[in-house]
């Protein structure tokens, strides 16, 4: 494999359009809405220890536990129909429709989760509804990413385009790390049984304030020059996804290989993480989210630097670097975390999401790179949620039920490996596109 920069030379027809304040108020409307997207998503899962106790109920703590990442996984089986719903609404009708109506439905089924009644009061009804929002959740979530994304990359200029689309992905780390933040806050402010009687609601129904902002700045936004292109001489498709699916399935493969360790890793290294040294490695609540919050602030600096040496050397040689560096530093890793004090589950759980972050940092312009306008919502959404459905939403149970099994505390180290290892594999298949212009047809 060549890891040298060999760009495409593909014209494109609207590269450079708009000056850099439109180009700015393109990524942050972008970077908020990801955060609220993924504080909504990602504070079910750092709540998950007080979410069992009060929706799944079990003599065993490990069944109860096992209930509520089930739960956390479910959401994500619905990731894919939302990716090809909002990929269609994205590729047809506009990026900013699309982006508009996810942000409003994920605010709905996490403000709804905070005003649940509990096991106790509703029984399985309870649990059953619970389910039912993270499915809304998941269906939101699923057209998110991918439409960013695509926003954002058919708006930056050729030479920053890494770099911009990374801050994109800034986003969804920001929104965990708030997620964490205010998980921590309440387990410091609260006692436990505060949190169980009624306190676990607040970081849910956070989620109408920030959804609100979200909204009110991407309704404000303009379509990217490129769909209004497309738009205009009536080049969308009338099914995006089976267009893709017919001209396109290879790089939908790629994808889905490529975005492994950015998402099965990214589950481990964070949300399980969270409940791991709690669990597993006996550290405190405080000490579980502090650890995360510091891994998630490290993480989304790297993220730009990640998106920058794409830009400068090419897509290839970081995402390389970083899923190798995964594979090889996933067990030391989990060692620490394991079995050291405090400052080594900080030390382990960060090394594991900075590497997480490298390929991150480098993937989702990689991923628009590969496709054309007509359908890059589309195939961006339905790979990376595919990977997403096996990789990420299923990393929480699949870690705990590996414990449980084979009574060996590293069992999730080998997951975070091989998630490493099958994009690893993928990159060998990539052709390097830096400095290339996107394709619009």
């Amino acid at each position: 494999m060549s890891l040298d920069p060999q760009p495409s030379r593909t014209p494109e027809r609207t590269s450079d359009h708009g000056d850099f304040r439109s180009r700015l108020k393109v990524i942050r409307a972008a970077v908020l809405g990801t955060i609220v997207e993924y504080y909504d998503f990602g504070i079910y899962g750092y709540m998950a220890t007080f979410v069992a106790a009060l929706f799944f109920v079990s003599d065993d703590p490990t069944a109860a536990m096992l209930g509520t990442f089930a739960a956390f996984a479910v959401a994500f089986f619905m990731r894919v129909p939302g990716g090809i719903f909002f990929g269609h609404i994205g590729d047809k009708y506009g990026r900013k429709q699309a982006l508009s109506w996810t942000i409003l439905l994920m605010v709905l089924a996490t403000a709804l989760i905070g005003v649940l009644p509990n096991y106790y009061t509703l029984g399985m009804w309870a649990t059953s509804m619970l389910v039912f929002c993270r499915c809304l959740q998941g269906f939101a979530a699923g057209g998110e990413l991918g439409g960013a994304n695509a926003f954002v990359a058919e708006s930056a200029p050729a030479r920053w385009r890494a770099t911009q689309t990374s801050l994109v992905n800034s986003g969804t780390y920001l929104g965990s790390l708030f997620a964490a933040l205010v998980a921590l806050t309440a387990t410091s402010v609260f006692t436990d049984q505060q949190i169980l009687d009624w306190a676990w609601r607040i970081p849910f129904l956070l989620s109408l304030p920030i959804g609100v902002i979200g909204l009110y700045i991407r309704s404000h936004l303009d379509d990217t020059p490129q769909f209004k292109e497309l738009s205009a001489q009536g080049e969308t498709k009338k099914v995006p996804v089976r267009d893709l699916l017919v001209t396109n399935w290879r790089s939908v493969v790629k994808i889905v290989c490529l975005g492994a360790v950015i998402t099965g890793g990214y589950y481990i290294a964070s949300v399980y993480a969270a409940t791991y040294l709690q669990t597993t490695a006996g550290h405190s609540s405080q000490v579980a989210f502090a650890s995360t919050s510091v891994a998630m602030v490290l993480g989304a600096l790297t993220l730009p630097l990640s998106g920058y040496l794409a830009d400068t050397v090419g897509r290839k040689k970081v995402l390389f670097i970083g899923s190798a560096g995964a594979a090889l530093l996933g067990v030391p890793m989990f060692m620490m975390m394991a079995a050291g004090p405090a400052w080594a589950a900080f030390v382990g759980q960060s090394v594991l999401f900075i590497l997480v972050s490298v390929v991150n940092g480098a993937s989702f312009v990689t991923y628009a790179e590969m496709l054309s306008a007509s359908t890059r919502y589309s195939g961006i959404a339905l790979g990376n949620n595919v990977t997403n459905t096996l990789l990420g939403g299923t990393a929480p149970f699949i870690a705990t039920w590996l414990i449980s099994v084979t009574g060996n505390d590293l069992a999730p180290a080998g997951y975070f490996v091989l998630t490493a290892l099958i994009t690893l594999g993928a990159v060998f298949f990539v052709t390097e596109t830096r400095g290339s212009e996107l394709r619009i047809d």
